[in-house]
């Protein structure tokens, strides 16, 4: 038997009452000056919604007006956005706009804020906020159904194991998660180095086409192959099924280095009309509001043509495909394409420039070896990145099961 279990069975073994949480809290309708508000203790809903548990220190604070205060146990919610379930329990004194409701519990020799916070961060508490939330574009929490929220309030004792157990296990999820990430981190940067150390050969001090380095030949993209722009390729052209089609948005959002299916499709008789490529072409998006997305590129290998959209490209060469598309992703070619962006909210490079970038042309047989070492490496890499999410997903609802399991009370008894 659990700590937990003997001190219910102790404690509260004819069951737990249930209260509402206007039982137990208020809101705070307390109104204190702006200016009187320190930088470190504002809270309002652009610092409490980054993240659950929100932010101790203020990005801003106003200059104007009145705010709602709160002191070190209360809880705030962020009540403007409820879909969005920011809970923030306050550890020190300040205050808050409107937008965020401050919860004032009444006293504390019946609930811990600690509980309540676990509380108010259920599935349970979520789904009911949601419930009675008012407006469509953006729902807001409603006060009265807030505060007429029913809960269960056993012992103090009870409350603060509860609360034992929920801290724990949140630390050991957020240390999981931090080697994790580590681990991923740390197997990127190896990639990127190696990736870079194979593709070393001085491309940029190379001035001429054709100068030989080791046996290498460097030589602009635009004397190995040929770009094409993309057609006119809208998602309202999209099908269930079809010719396939790749759109420059999905470019770095949804492909990797390499592909030989595509997500979405268009008509026969739209790919008629559609520039398309070929197997072994490298498809670039060529448009992008960053310039890290600028020029991203994936090989295709599918039998098929595929249509391809405007603010992408495609380049038909007689390389390696593959060897090609891991050349995009080097610093050494990331240094020569900063150089052709332009645009300021939009960057894009123009075909005409991605031509005279360079690139190391060594044997048929030497690209191949490389692609073996990257492709090895590739794998690796996004085993970790689709695992970690998975692994964290899954420590996170673990950890909302157990919430769950320990904020529920068979018995249940309603308060007098």
């Amino acid at each position: 038997m659990s700590r937990l279990d003997e001190l219910i069975q102790e404690l509260c073994p004819d069951g737990v009452p249930n209260c509402s949480l206007s039982d137990v809290a208020e809101y705070s309708k307390l109104r204190t000056d702006a200016e009187l508000v320190d930088d470190t203790s504002y809270v309002g809903v652009d610092n409490l919604l980054p993240n659950k548990q929100g932010k101790r220190n203020s990005e801003y604070v106003p200059t104007e007006g009145r705010l709602t205060a709160f002191v070190c146990g209360d809880v705030l919610i962020g009540n403007i956005r409820p879909y969005l379930k920011k809970i923030w329990l306050a550890t020190h004194d300040g205050g808050t706009n409107g937008d965020v409701l401050v919860i004032h519990i009444k006293d504390r020799n019946k609930v811990q804020p600690e509980y309540l916070y676990y509380v108010l961060s259920s599935d349970a508490f979520f789904l009911y906020d949601m419930q009675y939330a008012k407006g469509a574009k953006m729902p807001r929490g409603n006060k009265d159904a807030i505060m007429d929220y029913k809960f269960s309030v056993p012992p103090l004792e009870v409350q603060s194991e509860i609360v034992r157990i929920l801290d724990n296990f949140t630390e050991l999820t957020a240390e999981l998660t931090a080697e994790l990430t580590a681990e991923l981190t740390a197997r990127k940067k190896q990639y990127e180095h190696y990736r870079n150390k194979l593709f070393s050969f001085n491309v940029l001090n190379c001035a001429t086409v054709g100068n030989s380095l080791n046996n290498i030949v460097v030589m602009p993209l635009g004397e190995v192959g040929i770009f094409t722009r993309g057609s006119g390729l809208q998602k309202k052209d999209f099908t269930q099924t079809g010719v396939g089609c790749i759109h420059y948005g999905q470019i770095y959002t949804h492909y990797g280095t390499y592909a030989n299916r595509t997500k979405t499709f268009v008509s026969q008789e739209f790919a008629k009309k559609a520039r398309k490529a070929k197997h072994g072409d490298l498809i670039i998006a060529t448009t992008s509001e960053n310039d890290e997305d600028v020029c991203k590129a994936v090989a295709w290998l599918g039998d098929e043509d595929i249509a391809i959209s405007s603010d992408a490209c495609f380049y038909t060469h007689s390389l390696e495909p593959k060897y090609v598309a891991y050349y995009f992703q080097t610093e050494q070619f990331q240094k020569q394409k900063r150089g052709f962006i332009t645009g300021t909210k939009v960057r894009r490079v123009n075909t005409s420039d991605l031509a005279k970038i360079k690139i190391p042309v060594p044997s048929i047989e030497e690209q191949r070896r490389i692609v073996s070492i990257l492709d090895k490496f590739d794998m690796l890499t996004t085993s970790i990145s689709e695992g970690l999410p998975k692994e964290i997903e899954l420590r996170r609802k673990q950890y909302e099961y157990y919430r769950n399991q320990l904020l529920s009370f068979p018995d249940n008894k309603a308060t007098d």
